[in-house]
């Protein structure tokens, strides 16, 4: 079983950056693609970013040029760097892991964190 951990959410100011943080645990803590997910109140949970064990990054066009991911494997910790915050981007953040390369769909992540609230203010 793999647990993960996010942190780094908050409440700030629009323009502002945030730096979110995943660290998954258990047996299988590292190995694993991790990807970065969000869930507006009464919307449904959208890709955002997503790194694979090598580096490679694919990111969501709606945060592309705004948000990083990055990933310690040394530590088992994925980040997501979001600067240029907006409104829009209020939701609740959420780390998931899988198998495999990269995929953008929810259902193709097996383990999923708690989530983490980031609010953005106008």
């Amino acid at each position: 079983q793999v647990q993960l951990v996010e942190s780094g959410g908050g409440l700030v100011q629009a323009g502002d950056s945030l730096r979110l943080s995943c660290k998954s645990s258990g047996r299988y803590g590292g190995g694993f693609t991790m990807g970065w997910f969000r869930q507006a109140p009464g919307k449904e949970r959208l890709f955002v970013a997503a790194i694979n064990l090598s580096g490679s990054t694919t990111v969501a066009d709606a945060v592309k040029g705004r948000f990083t991911i990055s990933r310690d494997n040394a530590s088992n910790t994925v980040y997501l760097q979001m600067n240029g915050l907006t409104p829009e981007d209020t939701a609740v953040y959420y780390c998931a892991a899988k198998n495999g390369n990269i995929l953008i769909r929810r259902n193709d992540y097996r383990f999923w964190g708690q989530g983490t609230q980031v609010t953005v203010s106008s």
